[in-house]
């Protein structure tokens, strides 16, 4: 809340950064409340609705963001400057927001109603089968490219054990934070072949994944044959203000409707998904030819197995 008070003053005063303080007002005058209430079973069951509430309320934080990201575009000029500056809040502001919601889901799951899974510990599922997530996102990312062109490329996929040969890749993770990751990816990459090749076309090249266990790291590469692009635009693709697709709709939508591209906040957000476990995500595009986007995981988490 405070730092929102470091934002330039002209997108302070958007409409949409304005909702957004009020909802983080509310929300932390709404814990407030149980700073010293006793810690009965009372208190903690309704300690776990606020929290349920809260979650739900914050659930549209980043497309409310970035649309006053964008009605300060509309409205001012944004220099270098202040860009650098929202780029430089917006990071901080994100990653703060998938660690809060992953301590509220962590702590809804263990204390809600509703029951985990039988093998997760809340979030955190100790043996995520990747490929399984991928598959599960490529899918997704497939019923929306049909959606919007009316074809989509196939999938090929690589699995490579280095540790454990001939074994699937399990890993300790969060299987939502995984999936968020790889299906920005599938999008991006079904969006660069289908509007490269032409939605006449009647044969795309495939996108290919390679996921490689080794001793410190777990790789997810997601190739595709797309034309890439030129390599002084590559940094660009980790700035909030800038995107290659069109807007999405002004308004708000409730009902669900995930666009395949828009606000370009999936690859950011994405590398703050991997940053939040010490992973990280990179791209290298070859202009001409297509992408290569690479998700690196610690391995080290497999270690959490034993006191999970």
């Amino acid at each position: 809340m405070k730092e929102i008070n470091l934002l330039p003053e002209r997108l302070q005063h958007m409409p949409s950064v304005h909702l957004v303080e009020n909802w983080y007002a509310m929300s932390f005058a709404e814990i407030l409340e149980f700073e010293n209430k006793p810690p009965d079973p009372e208190t903690l069951k309704l300690f776990v609705e606020i929290l349920t509430k809260i979650r739900n309320r914050h659930s549209d934080v980043v497309p409310t963001m970035a649309q006053g990201i964008k009605e300060l575009k509309d409205s001012h000029h944004v220099d270098s400057s202040m860009e650098h500056s929202i780029q430089y809040f917006l990071d901080r502001f994100y990653m703060s927001r998938i660690s809060i919601r992953m301590l509220i889901n962590q702590h809804t799951l263990l204390f809600g109603k509703m029951p985990c899974p039988s093998r997760h510990v809340g979030s955190i599922d100790p043996y995520c089968n990747v490929v399984s997530v991928l598959n599960d996102a490529y899918e997704n990312a497939r019923f929306l490219c049909d959606q919007y062109y009316l074809v989509s490329p196939d999938l090929v996929v690589k699995e490579h054990n280095g540790v454990n040969t001939g074994n699937p890749i399990e890993i300790v993770y969060v299987p939502s934070h995984l999936y968020h990751m790889v299906f920005e990816l599938f999008k991006n990459a079904m969006r660069a072949v289908v509007e490269h090749h032409g939605s006449a076309a009647t044969d795309y090249p495939p996108i290919e994944a390679l996921v490689s266990l080794g001793k410190e790291d777990i790789t997810i590469k997601i190739s595709d044959r797309g034309g890439g692009i030129p390599r002084r635009n590559t940094e660009l693709l980790f700035q909030y203000m800038y995107s290659t697709a069109p807007q999405p709709p002004a308004s708000i939508d409730q009902s669900n409707t995930v666009p395949l591209a828009g606000y370009g906040y999936g690859l950011p957000l994405s590398r703050l998904y991997a940053r939040y476990f010490q992973g990280d995500l990179m791209v290298t595009s070859y202009d001409g030819y297509g992408t290569d986007a690479v998700i690196f995981l610690k391995v080290r988490f497999e270690s959490m197995k034993t006191s999970l």
